[in-house]
């Protein structure tokens, strides 16, 4: 398996793209804006030994420190209040993101098992792109001392100038691992 290195990826395939695509203009072009790692805490937000735990292997995943995500409005069913902490939030641009999507292409996504690539459904009406993990095992950063304290990851790639098709052709240039309809 070839390393796949997002910068030089772009650098090499812009005028592909724009034939691809049939722009002209390479300004117009889909991009990758940002990157937004986010963790909600569910039932974890009542234990303050989780949350530390959680922010500290999601600075330990991106490389920045996480912000913690309040929320707006009190739901009695959930016993939760406004204003209380219920989620943790990371969004990385520029270098740090094409360091963190090099590792998750590179290391993360071939650690999970029976995974085929991203269904280009899963694109929202903008072209951006959300996935899920069902918990943090696929982050070698983390190593193996997590195992007993699961918790689910959401990443977000932020395209503009984009819409689905754009953005899943985008990405197949770049080098992530497209699922064949």
């Amino acid at each position: 398996m070839t390393k796949i290195d997002i910068h030089t990826n772009w650098e090499n395939k812009t005028k592909e793209l724009m034939t691809e695509l049939a722009i002209n203009n390479v300004m117009a072009l889909p991009r990758l804006k940002a990157v937004s790692v986010n963790v909600g805490l569910g039932t974890n937000r009542q234990n303050k030994d989780m949350v530390a735990y959680i922010a500290d292997a999601l600075a330990q995943v991106t490389g920045q420190k996480a912000v913690p995500t309040m929320a707006k409005k009190a739901i009695s069913s959930f016993k939760l209040r406004a204003g209380e902490q219920v989620g943790l939030r990371v969004t990385l641009r520029g270098t740090k993101m094409e360091d963190f999507l090099n590792r998750l292409l590179n290391v993360s996504l071939p650690r999970i098992r029976d995974w085929r690539g991203i269904d280009p459904k899963s694109f929202d009406a903008q072209g951006n792109l959300t996935v899920g993990f069902k918990d943090q095992v696929a982050f070698v950063e983390l190593g193996h001392d997590g195992l007993d304290k699961p918790f689910g990851v959401e990443i977000t790639l932020t395209i503009k100038n984009s819409n689905p098709e754009r953005s899943a052709v985008l990405l197949k240039t770049l080098g992530f691992p497209m699922k064949v309809s």
